[in-house]
């Protein structure tokens, strides 16, 4: 029997009014369509106000992991990777879910990177084939041995020109963390168990004064305080400058002698035989990684070698970098560092931010050398490639060697990296212990991996 039938035959008897059966009708018609709706969720892989809500369905056919239809995010940390997906999910592009990471990044792995840290970033346009370069700055000193703080601001700058989604959305996430509390991860416990209590405590130590474990929940209200302020600015010097007040006042200065400086400027870049490599302009290490590659590529004898000893004294400079990348050819990569583990150790009683240590005589162009491959624009099936290195002060040298890599993979191999198992860049290694994040775009998919392999978790859809 139909409903309509149901609601004349209950007329016919009086059971209900005419008005009333027709509610009962639309009523069922409700009922009958969100349960539907909820099975149809259930079958994809989702659930009501979960992540995989906002997903589209399965395409009837599946890849290896790593690679997807839409976008794609690769991160130190598994809380943040999933941040980052949401962001896509939600309608917004490489940037919103790069910028939203970072910020997660800053609360979650305060070891590598935070509110305190100097960031660099490189922004691929997959339309416009344009890339852009945030750079940070000249390192400046908030007070002696401490570095100014630059991420707000940076951060703000990259989302106002290129980002989608509404500022306050990509804080939102960060915040909550902050004020109901993370969970301490493996890279963040092995980092605490090697500083010990000195400058981390009360923030990251148990009642004991010993620092948390794996496993341990932390929380940061005064971070989540300075993150909701941060979420008000209108405009991207506004974002830091809550910030920069609390710093001033908790170390007995009258006022920070300087600004960050951020901006937004092209890439420099290298034309090779295969497209043109984009990356960060000095004071980053963008211009010697370009160096390396042009001499490698016009000389006839063997490449340098892309692990070189290290000094004895030589200290490995404390980075984090991330990735993210959408089928259109859009990435964005993005590398921060405190210069070493815990920054200077200075914690912000106001504010929870460790500081840097990161001022003008540090060794600035050790870390930041974000690299982008754009294919030849003739190609239709352009292919774009990134990669980001964090944990050694050879990057450049493992960046061209992996970039060099890539280049003389055999052509089939080259036009079709989501047929192997490496990754976009073949299999590679690592200096001691460094990280490579790699990102592509090839024929209407998305790409992610890392060198070593699991060390990194991603999220895409």
């Amino acid at each position: 029997m139909s409903l309509q039938d149901f609601a004349s035959d209950m007329n016919k008897v009086g059971g209900l009014p005419g008005t009333w059966a027709r509610l009962v009708a639309a009523l069922l018609l409700l009922a009958i369509g969100f349960s539907l709706a909820v099975r149809q969720l259930h079958s994809s892989g989702g659930s009501p106000g979960t992540l995989g809500s906002g997903a589209p369905p399965r395409s009837g056919h599946s890849h290896r992991p790593g690679v997807y239809h839409h976008g794609a995010i690769i991160s130190p940390a598994a809380t943040c990777s999933q941040l980052g997906q949401e962001l896509l999910v939600a309608g917004g592009n490489v940037v919103d879910a790069g910028v939203g990471a970072a910020l997660c990044l800053a609360v979650v792995h305060p070891h590598a990177t935070g509110l305190g840290a100097t960031f660099w970033g490189l922004f691929h346009n997959g339309s416009s084939g344009n890339s852009t370069a945030l750079t940070s700055g000249p390192a400046q000193a908030l007070a002696p041995g401490l570095g100014l703080p630059s991420a707000l601001p940076a951060l703000s700058l990259l989302h106002a020109r290129f980002g989608r989604l509404p500022w306050p959305h990509l804080l939102l996430g960060p915040t909550t963390l902050a004020q109901e509390g993370f969970l301490v991860d493996a890279p963040l416990a092995r980092a605490l168990a090697a500083q010990g209590p000195k400058g981390i405590c009360p923030l990251l130590c148990q009642m004991d004064g010993m620092p948390l474990g794996p496993g341990a929940r932390a929380t940061n209200p005064k971070l989540a305080a300075v993150l909701r302020r941060a979420a008000l600015a209108r405009t991207p010097d506004l974002a830091g400058e809550a910030l920069l007040s609390l710093l001033a006042r908790d170390l007995g200065l009258e006022g920070p002698s300087a600004r960050p400086m951020p901006t937004l400027e092209p890439a420099l870049q290298l034309p090779v035989s295969q497209g043109t490599v984009f990356t960060t302009p000095s004071p980053s290490a963008g211009p010697e990684l370009l160096e390396l590659i042009e001499a490698a590529l016009h000389s006839e004898g063997p490449s340098p070698n892309p692990c070189p000893p290290l000094p004895p004294a030589a200290v490995t400079p404390m980075s984090s970098v991330l990735a993210t990348v959408d089928s259109s050819g859009s990435v964005l990569l993005l590398t921060s560092s405190l210069n070493s583990s815990f920054g200077s150790g200075h914690l912000s009683p106001s504010t929870g931010v460790l500081l840097s240590n990161l001022v003008a005589k540090s060794a600035t162009s050790a870390w930041a050398c974000p690299l982008i491959l754009r294919g030849s624009p003739d190609d239709p099936e352009t292919d774009v490639l990134g990669l980001v290195a964090s944990g050694t002060p050879t990057v450049t040298r493992v960046m061209s060697h992996a970039l060099l890599s890539h280049l003389a993979r055999p052509q089939t191999q080259a036009q079709h990296p989501h047929q192997t198992q490496q990754g976009p860049t073949g299999s590679l290694r690592a200096c001691g212990h460094a990280t490579l994040l790699q990102v592509a775009a090839h024929s209407e998919h998305s790409h992610v991996s890392s060198v070593p392999g699991g060390c990194c978790p991603f999220q895409g859809f």
